[in-house]
Order: C-alpha cells, then sequence, then structure tokens
C-alpha cells in the first residue's frame, strides 16, 4: 500500500501542473483550490495509517506548506498560490540534499552504496560533487518556477514546472550516468551497460 501511495504521489505532482493549467483555463480558481486541496489532504489521510512516525512526518511536509497557501488562494481568490508546489518540492529537495553534505553520506553517496559498497575514495568525492550540483539545480529550478509563478502567464509556468524542468533533470541524470561510465568503470550485465562499455574510455580512474 505504501508503494501505491507513493506512486500516485509521484504522478500527482508530475501531472500538477498540467491539472492546474487545464483546471484554470477551464473552471474558477475556487473551484480548482477546493478541488486541489481535497485531493492532496486526502492522499496525506491515506498515508498516515501505513506510515511509521517518520514516514507520516514526510507525508504531512508539504500538505502542512500547501494547504494555508491554498487557503490563501480560496480568499483572495488568487491563482498564484496555487503555483507554489513546484517551488516547494524543489526547496525541500535542496533542503535534503545540502544537509546531507554537512553529514557523513551525501545523499547521492547513499544512493551509490546502495549498488556498489566498497567506494573508492575518487568516487567517495564524485559523490558529494554530484550533490552539490544538485544543490545547485534544486536552488535554480526552484527559483525558475518562483519567478514564472508572480510574472509570466499561466502557459510559461505550466510549461516549464510540467516539460521543461524534467527534461533538464533527465539531462542532468543522463549527463551524470555518462561521466561516472567513463570515469570509473563499474559496468553491469545489462545492455546498457555493455553498450557503454564498448564506446566509453575503457581507462578507470580510481584515485
Amino acid at each position: 500500500m505504501r508503494a501505491f501511495l507513493a506512486v500516485l504521489g509521484t504522478i500527482f505532482a508530475v501531472a500538477y501542473p498540467a491539472a492546474v493549467y487545464f483546471g484554470l483555463t477551464h473552471f474558477g480558481t475556487r473551484q480548482v483550490t477546493l478541488l486541489l486541496a481535497s485531493l492532496i489532504a486526502a492522499g496525506a489521510l491515506l498515508k498516515l495509517p501505513s506510515a511509521g512516525r517518520a514516514h507520516a512526518l514526510a507525508a504531512l511536509k508539504v500538505p502542512a506548506l500547501l494547504l494555508p497557501l491554498f487557503a490563501l488562494s480560496f480568499v483572495l481568490d488568487d491563482a498564484r498560490f496555487l503555483f507554489a508546489m513546484p517551488v516547494l518540492i524543489n526547496v525541500i529537495l535542496l533542503a535534503s540534499f545540502a544537509r546531507s553534505l554537512h553529514t557523513e553520506l551525501p545523499i547521492v553517496e547513499r544512493f551509490a552504496r546502495l549498488q556498489v559498497r566498497d567506494l573508492s575514495d575518487a568516487e567517495v568525492r564524485y559523490c558529494r560533487t554530484v550533490t552539490e550540483v544538485w544543490c545547485v539545480f534544486f536552488a535554480a529550478n526552484g527559483l525558475t518556477a518562483l519567478l514564472l509563478a508572480w510574472l509570466a502567464p499561466l502557459g510559461w509556468w505550466a510549461s516549464y514546472t510540467g516539460g521543461i524542468a524534467y527534461v533538464l533533470i533527465g539531462v542532468i541524470g543522463a549527463t551524470e550516468y555518462l561521466i561516472r561510465k567513463s570515469r570509473f568503470g563499474r559496468f553491469g550485465t545489462g545492455p546498457l551497460d555493455r553498450m557503454l562499455q564498448s564506446v566509453l574510455p575503457r581507462s578507470k580512474m580510481s584515485s
């Protein structure tokens, strides 16, 4: 159930800009606000019974930040408060990645160690650098979403937060994957890794 709700939450977050755009171009601000607030509140309540304390706090973090903004949107009849979700998601991700830089295991290194436990010193440094790169991206992405929310037409905001931002994430992720494979090897047995092993430089930097 937890995995199913996590998938639904991801789908909702990805589809949120398109849903806001469709709603505001067909219905009033207050109608859209009530619908979105109901969906977010219902999703948070569904997660609580199957979540431990830590997961429950995480499940309530975004709703606790969004619902007051939705209340302002409803009272003031101002749709701009509905545009806050992508900004808040980037702020939360930035905080998580930045906070991990002050621990022994930055977030990227934690994910790396799920696949490879014996990381070299060079790989550990690389993971920290990649974590810093994601911090810069989340800061820039959140700021862009904020500026578009307050200064640009609805269509621009929806296009960026619902499409361009995900393309940028894909480009950064793919580029990082290629750099990591080229620099450290660690090729698996899958078809993609076999193909990359045949075309990427074979030299392996380990220090």
